[in-house]
């Protein structure tokens, strides 16, 4: 039993199907997908992502690389380029796909950002496989991943003074704060250098059609293989449940504790009552009569533009929300999908969005001021303006109770998420109840929709409820119907 059919909850029934047993999913909501969902928001035709949106660490997953998605309709849309930084109104950097052009770009940091990056790229499947694994056991590539630890417990300020130029630093620290962290914390430098290594390893794709293209392909796989999904259920207790051997549960910690606790106790489930959230996310969707105007053309080429500026300007807005209040002016992290993607829009028009990290649960207007950031680099933005959706972080708990107060991370990013020992043993998925497990964004390895987090899950509860040595993802891609 599985229940919330988010992308770890479609990939932890997956998993179990796929050995030979039956799997039935339940999920609140009218269509599955939990945060990869797709929706015509603001007028007919015009195709929104209401949460996530941009899958560099989907198209990496060692989990969705092993089931055959493409046969039930998932393309990855790529822009020119992965992502670009708006640093100032004429003035962009860009990661390309490839490195070396990249470190050109960058000048006299080129050679700092390509010792810092190569290693990682060149080496990326070893790589990826260990970022989103949770072994109880020593990694296969030490070196390589000792000299991330290296980096990646640094705050994202600390790697930055390796850099001379604000091109560098600045494209260093929009990728550092999608951790939604202060720079001057750690590890937010981990989740910068793992972002730009995907950069130029898989590039940072969108699904052709919207987030939603990749859930119909899980559900569509889950069908094939003999699982079962049943929307608009939703779960209060567990004893509503039918019997099952095993339930995986894709719910924030907090929901897990109001499932578990009239069995456990208030005391079994503290950890899971008081987990810490993140900041929240302030999301405007619009639809546009073209796209949008920058002032850099370079802008154009991504689908993915942080609008933030400097390393200084980014570094006050991500500080903001720790210090309760919103960023003025916000950093933004922007997606311009129908760039790439002719079906998100009518012939003529476009989709963008873009989010800014404000305090967990706020209830402010930030709409006018994200706009008029983007104004600054794209003079005309708002004259293109057809339609718009604004989600509060109170609007996207309620679309999705697993984004409490508007955190789309699952959770503070924490050096002991990442690398403490939940991160590198069975006690993330488990709870303090015998053959129920948690496959959320809340457990190892954490955030970004990659699936892996119910893949580890499922593979917990195979072994310690139905007592079956798991195969290997090699083995569920030669055995995918």
């Amino acid at each position: 039993m599985v229940v919330g059919a988010g992308p770890n909850g479609l990939a932890a029934a997956i998993e179990v199907a796929r050995h030979g047993f039956s799997v039935l999913v339940l999920e609140r909501a009218p269509e599955p997908g939990g945060a990869a969902r797709t929706e015509e928001a603001t007028l007919p035709g015009f195709l929104h992502d209401t949460a996530s949106a941009v899958y560099p660490l989907g198209a990496a997953s060692p989990f969705f690389r092993a089931l055959p998605l493409e046969r039930y309709g998932l393309v990855w849309a790529h822009g020119r380029a992965p992502v670009a930084h708006a640093l100032a109104p004429e003035r962009a950097v860009l990661a390309h796909h490839h490195l070396d052009e990249t470190a050109r770009a960058l000048g006299a940091d080129g050679p700092v950002y390509r010792r810092l990056v190569d290693p990682f790229v060149r080496h990326w499947d070893r790589f990826v496989t260990h970022v989103l694994d949770a072994p109880a056991r020593p990694p296969r590539a030490p070196l390589l991943m000792a000299r991330f630890a290296g980096v990646g417990l640094r705050s994202a300020r600390s790697l930055a003074a390796r850099f001379r130029t604000p091109e560098a630093r600045a494209l260093l620290a929009g990728n550092a704060a999608h951790a939604a962290l202060p720079l001057e914390r750690g590890p937010g430098a981990a989740y910068g250098v793992v972002l730009l290594a995907a950069a130029h390893a898989v590039g940072w794709p969108v699904p052709r059609g919207g987030a939603g293209a990749l859930t119909r392909a899980l559900a569509a796989h889950l069908h094939a293989l003999g699982g079962e999904l049943r929307t608009g259920v939703e779960v209060t207790n567990l004893q509503q449940l039918p019997a099952a051997r095993a339930v995986i549960l894709d719910l924030s910690p907090r929901t897990v504790a109001r499932l578990l606790e009239p069995r456990v106790g208030a005391r079994a489930v503290r950890r899971e009552a008081r987990w810490p959230h993140g900041p929240g996310a302030y999301k405007v969707d619009w639809a546009l009569d073209g796209p949008i105007p920058w002032l850099d053309p370079g802008c154009a080429d991504a689908i993915t533009v942080h609008v933030g500026g400097s390393f200084e300007e980014v570094a006050a807005a991500e500080r903001a929300p720790f210090q309760g209040r919103a960023p003025d002016p916000p950093f933004l992290l922007l997606a311009q999908p129908s760039l790439f993607d002719t079906t998100r829009a009518p012939p003529g028009g476009h989709t963008a969005w873009a989010y800014a990290h404000v305090p967990n649960g706020w209830t402010g207007d930030l709409t006018e001021a994200v706009e008029r950031r983007i104004e600054t680099f794209a003079p005309g933005f708002r004259d293109r303006i057809l339609a718009r959706r604004v989600l509060t972080p109170s609007h996207l708990e309620a679309w999705n109770p697993n984004l409490v107060g508007g955190d789309p991370g699952g959770g503070l990013q924490t050096w002991a998420r990442l690398f403490g020992p939940s991160r590198w043993g069975s006690r993330g998925w488990r709870t303090p109840l015998e053959h129920v497990y948690v496959c959320s964004a809340a457990t190892p390895p954490g955030g970004g929709v990659h699936g892996m987090c119910g893949y580890h899950a499922a593979r917990l509860a195979l072994r310690r409820s139905f007592g079956v040595r798991a195969t290997s993802l090699r083995t569920a891609s030669r055995r995918a119907p």
